[in-house]
């Protein structure tokens, strides 16, 4: 299979999950009494987080892979 095609597939599977732990935790934010601007912001920082994240372990892995 063409290397390319797994990077950009192993990506969007980052972003899907990602967009997924945003959308929990604004709601769960907001189930907790927070306005809709906080909740916004706490699901941008759970994004941020989680990519951020996935990048630190992808460079842990490609220095004990390469």
């Amino acid at each position: 299979m063409n290397h390319i095609a797994i990077v950009l597939l192993a990506a969007a599977l980052v972003v899907v999950l990602a967009l997924l732990a945003a959308a929990a935790a604004g709601t769960l934010a907001r189930l907790d009494g927070a306005t809709y601007p906080t909740a916004l912001m706490r699901a941008a920082t759970t994004f941020a987080a989680v990519l951020t994240l996935a990048a630190a372990v992808t460079g842990v892995l490609a220095e004990f892979l390469g």
